[in-house]
């Protein structure tokens, strides 16, 4: 099925895999930010979904030399003030949850920096001269990931914030390592020398369970956005070591039938310490569980293997939902989550 040109173009009627295939181009945006001369205690980065992920992996990648966090809802943290850096990101700029944050913030002092593509996000930037990084629009927000990171990484370089040295620079150089690895991923690529096509063989017709260490574990997030928008599929994630402490045991016994499909995202910059719980928990769990299928992601570099396993699991997951008989894209009222949006009002 997957190697039918035919039948991908007729259920891939927005042209998904071809969206994916040229994400590797968003790393190459440039943005333009006035000057911001101003020193901060912490960073908050209020976003929900997709607009969250970039901040995830910026966690990973290129990290940051104050502290950061990730708010995903309607309330900011009490310790929010005028010291704090606050980010407002949401790629449609109509994110109730962000827009509620972002009044907060501004109660408390912050300084205000927006990233979004339009809407409202986009109007209270321009009205009130909020630093704001404009995205291209990406149809849907979840492909335009990369524009995310990209500007974050921009912001975070001019103002001294990352832990990475040339950072936008390496970011830059690297779209040329995901074009080449994208390159054997595409359609016209056979299942028998198709990873990503492989991949999604394996996972039909299960739920899937996706788990990283520390480095991959926004990754693994990644995936399993994938698999929920993407192939209408019940999929979740979790890190080591934690996983060890919790959900380890929750393997041992019940559901008693287990359908689903376990995928380990393996990194060579994994500590000793975590590729020795990878191998441990699948040797204690040998018949109790599925066996995990191991990705070994592929890269020189940290950005390299991030940039290569979220890319992977894009078109792991288009490819799953065309096994499922499914378009990867809804749009206007196929689309449950705007479905949702609507009716909460």
């Amino acid at each position: 099925m997957l190697d039918d040109l035919k039948y991908i173009h007729e259920k891939d009627t927005y042209d998904a895999l071809g969206t994916v295939g040229n994400q590797w181009k968003q790393l190459q945006q440039k943005y333009d930010l006035p000057a911001i001369d101003k020193e901060f205690s912490n960073i908050i980065h209020a976003g929900m979904g997709g607009s969250a992920l970039w901040a995830l992996v910026g966690m990973s990648w290129p990290g940051f030399n104050l502290p950061f966090e990730v708010s995903r809802g309607y309330d900011i943290p009490a310790y929010v003030s005028e010291k704090t850096l606050f980010i407002a990101a949401s790629v449609s700029g109509n994110t109730e949850e962000t827009l509620s944050s972002l009044a907060q913030a501004e109660e408390k002092g912050a300084y205000i920096v927006v990233i979004a593509s339009g809407g409202k996000l986009a109007e209270i930037a321009k009205a009130k001269n909020y630093p704001f990084i404009e995205l291209p629009k990406v149809v849907p927000p979840r492909y335009g990931m990369f524009n995310g990171l990209k500007g974050l990484t921009i912001l975070g370089e001019q103002l001294g914030i990352l832990s990475e040295k040339n950072a936008v620079k390496e970011l830059e150089d690297a779209a040329k390592f995901v074009e080449d690895s994208i390159s054997g991923w595409r359609a016209d690529v056979p299942t028998a020398q198709n990873q990503a096509k492989q991949l999604a063989q394996e996972l039909a017709g299960k739920s899937v369970v996706i788990y990283g260490g520390p480095l991959m574990a926004p990754a693994a997030h990644k995936w399993k956005i994938g698999f929920n928008e993407n192939a209408k599929t019940v999929a979740w994630e979790y890190a080591f070591p934690e996983f060890n402490h919790n959900e380890f045991t929750g393997w041992t016994s019940h559901p008693v039938d287990k359908p689903y499909g376990i995928v380990y995202l393996l990194s060579s910059f994994d500590n000793d310490r975590i590729k020795k719980r990878f191998d441990l928990s699948e040797r204690l769990l040998s018949g109790r569980w599925p066996a995990p299928i191991h990705v070994e992601v592929q890269g020189e570099t940290k950005l390299e293997q991030l940039l290569w396993a979220v890319t992977l699991g894009d078109f792991v997951s288009v490819y799953l939902s065309l096994l499922n008989g499914l378009s990867p894209i809804d749009m206007g009222d196929d689309d449950i989550i705007e479905k949702f949006k609507k009716e909460l009002g």
